[in-house]
């Protein structure tokens, strides 16, 4: 058994991921016409940032299925990667759902102002706000419908001819990642996998699956009502950025 306090770290380790994954999910494309040409050339990761950024503009929510993959930095990141799956939801403006199913059920929610991270197994909950403090200026804007790829990200394609295209991006102000990374069919656009890379070193990958657009949610899906018995732990924002 994990002891509270650190069980309440581990889970709060995971909003920075979850947050940074969850602005490039909002920003994954739709399947472009296949008359559409592919980036090629020096350009082509601007290129591709484009394709991006304009599906990112018709998409009001998605949701998938998704599997999660974080290789700690400790002993040279040769340590064993700890894997999730479960089935992600976001919505405009901010509004996301976790659901983590295997090895444990777990749940992150956010309303677009607050965070819940809900815990089963240790009947917790923690619940804090959602704001600049916590969040970069570049997730904060993709969270709220406002975002653009080429502003808020240097972008670049250590090969312009592979296919998935890897695109890797990294923010122009400081944020709680190091860079962030997308792989993206060249000729359709459509988003096949993430990475975020943390300031420590750890590295999260995320693989989607059957990925839905514009099904318009129920709200309710992003509100999270603790039962009964349920201890909730209030955390404090995060202190602002120098």
């Amino acid at each position: 058994m994990i002891p509270s306090r650190a069980r309440r770290r581990a889970v709060r380790s995971i909003l920075p991921p979850c947050l940074a994954i969850a602005l490039l999910l909002v920003a994954a494309p739709t399947p472009a016409n296949d008359s559409d040409s592919s980036p090629s050339g020096s350009g082509c990761a601007e290129a591709a940032a484009r394709r991006v950024q304009s599906r990112y503009e018709e998409i009001r929510d998605l949701s998938a299925r998704f599997e999660q993959r974080t290789r700690p930095a400790a002993f040279g990141g040769q340590g064993a990667p700890f894997v999730a799956r479960g089935r992600v939801t976001l919505a405009k403006p901010g509004r996301m759902r976790w659901a983590y199913e295997a090895p444990e059920p777990s749940l992150v929610v956010s309303d677009g102002k607050t965070v819940w991270v809900y815990d089963p197994a240790a009947r917790e909950a923690q619940h804090l706000p959602l704001g600049e403090r916590f969040l970069s200026g570049a997730a904060i804007q993709f969270l709220i419908g406002r975002g653009n790829l080429l502003e808020e990200f240097s972008v670049s394609s250590p090969a312009c001819g592979e296919s998935p295209l890897r695109l890797v991006l990294v923010p122009k102000r400081d944020a709680p990642y190091e860079r962030l990374e997308v792989r993206v069919e060249p000729r359709t656009g459509v988003v096949v996998e993430t990475a975020v890379a943390d300031l420590l070193g750890n590295v999260t990958h995320v693989v989607f699956e059957d990925m839905r657009t514009n099904q318009d949610p129920e709200p309710a899906l992003f509100r999270f009502e603790p039962e009964p018995g349920v201890k909730v732990i209030e955390l404090p924002p995060a202190p602002a950025r120098p």
